[in-house]
């Protein structure tokens, strides 16, 4: 798909029971191209145009938050030639992608370890996110250098800091708090998180913010993830009964209500 393709039409009537915030682990990029016998940089570039139609998808089904999980804190273990790889094709796809996702008034936003990404790159986020930060359609989040853990602990280390010149006791803290230190605190926290790749575990992605999110996992590859397989996890997303610690009966009244 060329960049060209890439449309972004913003929904007005949105359908209720599409999921607000979609959080996705994009994983297989490297089995995708081992099973082809390609180097594994060929399946991260072939995971762009995934993300690329995701995003297309998502924007036309009225989503209204994307955070896709992109370098976790944890990638940094990887091969350093494949790290580069993964750090310049995301430059790269900053540079090229950032002005028609902003003609679609998509807001872009990065979270995690900034610093750990270099100066160059971390100059081109910092563009992309002033110029798109007054947009109002969805807002796309990119978690580079993150993880779970990470978040939690600078969270920590701001209300510790309130605590330090006492502007908070440590009696006074509450759940609330710390999520408002957290990286996502501004947006809702995910409805569905989506992971491909066969693997069932969320990998230290947004501990926190994923407490009451309805947990779907494919075995299709990220590269050959589409607009069909999207609607698929939204049906099955719509199939759920979500309670947050109520029962089927309560929620029933509730809705009568």
């Amino acid at each position: 798909m060329s960049k060209a393709d890439l449309k972004l039409e913003r929904t007005t009537d949105r359908d209720v029971d599409v999921p607000i915030h979609i959080a996705v682990v994009m994983d297989g990029n490297g089995r995708w191209a081992n099973r082809r016998f390609m180097p594994r940089p060929a399946g991260h570039k072939a995971g762009v145009e995934a993300a690329r139609r995701v995003i297309e998808a998502c924007g036309r089904r009225g989503v209204k938050a994307l955070t896709l999980f992109a370098f976790s804190s944890e990638n940094w273990r990887r091969p350093e030639e494949e790290v580069s790889v993964l750090l310049d094709l995301f430059l790269k796809t900053l540079e090229r992608e950032a002005d028609r996702l902003h003609e679609h008034q998509v807001r872009i936003r990065l979270i995690g370890e900034r610093d750990r990404l270099g100066p160059r790159l971390c100059r081109q986020v910092e563009r992309v996110e002033r110029l798109t930060r007054d947009n109002d359609g969805m807002t796309l989040v990119v978690a580079a250098s993150y993880g779970g853990r990470w978040d939690i602990a600078q969270a920590v280390r701001k209300l510790a800091a309130r605590v330090a010149d006492g502007t908070l006791r440590p009696d006074e803290i509450r759940e609330e708090d710390l999520g408002e230190c957290l990286a996502l605190a501004d947006i809702p926290p995910p409805d569905l998180l989506i992971r491909t790749g066969g693997e069932q575990r969320i990998s230290n992605f947004l501990l926190w913010q994923l407490a009451y999110a309805e947990l779907y996992f494919t075995s299709t590859l990220w590269p050959d993830f589409d607009a069909d397989d999207l609607d698929e996890a939204i049906a099955w997303y719509r199939g759920r009964e979500r309670r947050f610690g109520l029962t089927s009966e309560q929620l029933e009244q509730a809705s009568r209500a």
